[in-house]
């Protein structure tokens, strides 16, 4: 059988695919983890959740539609096998939502280790929950909270792929306050354009307190996330729609409400479905604490800042209004995924804004969104946000997710004090800051790759840059501080690899290198005790043996074996070779959902390295029954022979793996 069909089961009534295509079959395949043909609702469910899918997600809803009713089918007949779904029932079910489907099981999601990221992000929850300075707000009457409700703490985060996480007090509703003045802006944006808005608002930070009577020298708010801007932006939401009453001549009443319903909605469609609430208490509150609002708005009527056909009072309503909408941090997250998304809600695929307005407003997140700590933050965390004084904090990583914290103790400045500390926690462990991008940045963790997939490329590129002889790339890692010692799951390094094939000038460039100080190991052992040299001795790579020798390198452990044959019966590297040595790293860690990734990209089970090992091979040596288990269930090759002529057998025998030996042993003689 080859490796890349799907077994046949006995328990299933002939071939489980005629209607299948290579893709549907591998999906299932990777799913079919005891491979006897069928799979369940609940496998596909736990695969999805994994990957961030909630199973409310409206983008699986018609998949799992289908497969319940098939379920439903099967009970009513009194099937033997309730709720097995075998390959051509799964094959037509994951149509409906086949595209999201297929990269959730292939790991190809903005985050691919998902669960990990979660369980980085619930650690970091944990540190900043302990945090107890700062105190509510108080001169909006309803926001002072009394204990224990001051130390609520909620964090919630969704990526532009919808995938999904909350922890703490993430289902409380709070008032968005100062969180809802971006959208405001966008949708100001939206209605009238850039250049129009702009007319009436600034694009530079203030300088000043967020509530500072003061504008700037052309007369207008100095930018629209302040409140004398963010009331001049609710001046112009629906304004075309006001004037057109005006010069109609028709009465005005219950505009004002249209108006609110209109925003309530493009806050619904940008949280994905989910409609904020409203707080008459807050907004009675706000109303009647007012006076410095009203001021700002008086002082701009004044300059006439104002645009035509605009009502102050009904201004200072709508502005009271909007601030007095009730979110959650799970709401504000995925606003903010939709804007790192360009516009477009990552749950529902709705465009709600243009790139441009988002981009517009993204700007002045960054420079103008937290107050008088706006440069700070803009310093040390290096992403758009906005922040509000009843606690919450949203934030925009573009393109990767948007985030959001809600805890009602805010610093001086009236920003989260744990909203801030989570926030510098998340860009001290993540590669999520502006600037991070830049080359030589270290000592970060970039979860938009997977922890396997980071490891094993890392250092399959330095291994398979020496054994090709590739001294240009490998200076180039020299620069940016890589270690040129690091080792594969062998304990296979760059020299080893450039030994072995004769790569002459690459080990050169090794020895000079340790000339000049950095540190380069010529005796490392790689898992069966051998070093370097041995690989040059083993390889009759003379040249190669005399330029260690005369550096000082030593034999091993392992027997050079001068007289091997190179394999030629295990399968050759036919896709990408990262993906190769990803699927390899997988089985030699124990990692089977890493690997079922991989197979539901059409990496080949019997792919191999640069030594022509295989991952069952590593899986032997490991001792990881399942894998093997797995491996050797979907066709994997018993006999395949690396670099020195070894098996998989032999590798477990070598190790002390006896359960697998004796499965590998009852395999092959079969």
């Amino acid at each position: 059988m080859k490796v890349n069909d799907l077994k046949s089961s006995s328990a299933a009534s002939g071939s489980i695919f005629s209607n299948a295509d290579l893709r549907e079959k591998r999906l299932f395949r990777a799913l079919d983890v005891s491979s006897d043909g069928t799979i369940y609702r609940r496998d596909l469910e736990a695969a999805l959740e994994e990957a961030g899918i909630r199973m409310d997600d409206p983008r699986v809803s018609l998949t799992m539609d289908s497969l319940r009713r098939y379920e439903r089918e099967q009970a009513a007949q009194g099937s033997r096998r309730l709720g097995g779904v075998p390959g051509d029932v799964f094959a037509e079910a994951v149509r409906h939502n086949i595209l999201l489907i297929e990269r959730a099981l292939q790991g190809n999601l903005m985050i691919p280790d998902f669960r990990q990221f979660c369980a980085e992000i619930e650690a970091l929850y944990g540190q900043c929950i302990e945090c107890r300075s700062g105190a509510s707000a108080d001169y909006i009457p309803q926001l002072r909270l009394p204990e224990p409700e001051v130390d609520q703490f909620g964090v919630s985060l969704c990526t532009v792929d919808g995938q999904r996480y909350s922890v703490g007090d993430s289902q409380v509703f709070f008032t968005a306050q100062s969180t809802c003045k971006p959208i405001n802006y966008c949708l100001a944006l939206e209605e009238h354009g850039a250049d129009e808005v702009h007319r009436f608002i600034g694009r530079e930070p203030s300088g000043a307190s967020f509530n500072e009577i003061k504008l700037n020298a052309q007369n207008k708010p100095h930018n629209p996330l302040i409140n004398a801007g963010a009331i001049m932006a609710c001046s112009l939401i629906r304004l075309s729609e006001r004037r057109k009453r005006i010069d109609e001549g028709r009465d005005l009443r219950g505009w004002a409400g249209k108006r609110f319903d209109y925003v309530l909605g493009r806050w619904k469609a940008l949280a994905g479905g989910t409609a904020p609430r409203f707080s008459n208490s807050v907004y009675l509150s706000e109303r009647e604490t007012a006076d410095r609002n009203f001021a700002l708005g008086h002082f701009m009527r004044e300059k006439r800042a104002f645009p035509k056909d605009s009502d102050l009072f009904e201004v200072l309503e709508f502005y009271f209004q909007c601030c007095s909408m009730e979110v959650t941090t799970e709401i504000l997250a995925t606003v903010a995924a939709t804007l790192a998304n360009g516009g477009i809600c990552p749950v529902t695929g709705e465009r709600v804004f243009s790139t441009t307005t988002v981009q517009h407003c993204l700007s002045l997140m960054n420079s103008c969104g937290m107050y008088d700590f706006s440069g700070e933050f803009a310093f040390t965390i290096g992403l758009p946000a906005k922040s509000g004084v009843s606690g919450g904090l949203w934030v925009v990583v573009p393109n990767v997710m948007g985030l959001c914290c809600w805890s009602p103790r805010l610093d001086e400045i009236g920003n989260s004090v744990r909203g801030i500390k989570f926030c510098q926690g998340l860009v001290k462990r993540f590669n999520f800051h502006n600037y991070d991008i830049l080359a030589g940045t270290a000592g970060k963790t970039d979860p938009r790759v997977s922890s396997i997939q980071a490891e094993s490329r890392h250092v399959h590129s330095l291994i398979w840059a020496a054994s090709k002889g590739d001294v240009s790339a490998i200076q180039r890692q020299v620069t940016l501080g890589a270690d040129v010692n690091v080792s594969d799951y062998d304990g296979r390094t760059p020299l080893h690899l450039a030994a072995a094939e004769g790569r002459a000038t690459m080990v050169a460039f090794f020895l000079k290198l340790k000339e000049r100080g950095i540190h380069v190991d010529l005796n490392v052992h790689d898992r069966w005790g051998g070093t370097p040299l041995d690989d040059a001795i083993t390889h009759v790579r003379s040249d190669v043996v005399e330029l260690l020798r005369a550096a000082g390198a030593a034999e091993g452990t392992r027997p050079c074996q001068t007289d091997l044959a190179p394999p030629t019966d295990n399968a050759a590297v036919t896709t990408d070779p990262d993906l190769v040595v990803e699927l390899i790293w997988a089985a030699a860690v124990g990692d089977l959902r890493a690997m079922l990734r991989l197979v539901a990209r059409g990496v080949p089970l019997d792919c191999a390295d640069y030594d022509f090992r295989t991952p069952l091979h590593l899986a032997a040596a490991e001792g990881h029954l399942d894998i093997v288990r797995y491996l050797v269930s979907n066709g994997a090759n018993l006999n395949a022979r690396d670099r020195w002529g070894t098996i998989p057998a032999d590798d477990a025998k070598r190790h002390g793996r006896h359960a697998v030996v004796e499965m590998l042993s009852s395999e092959a003689a079969r």
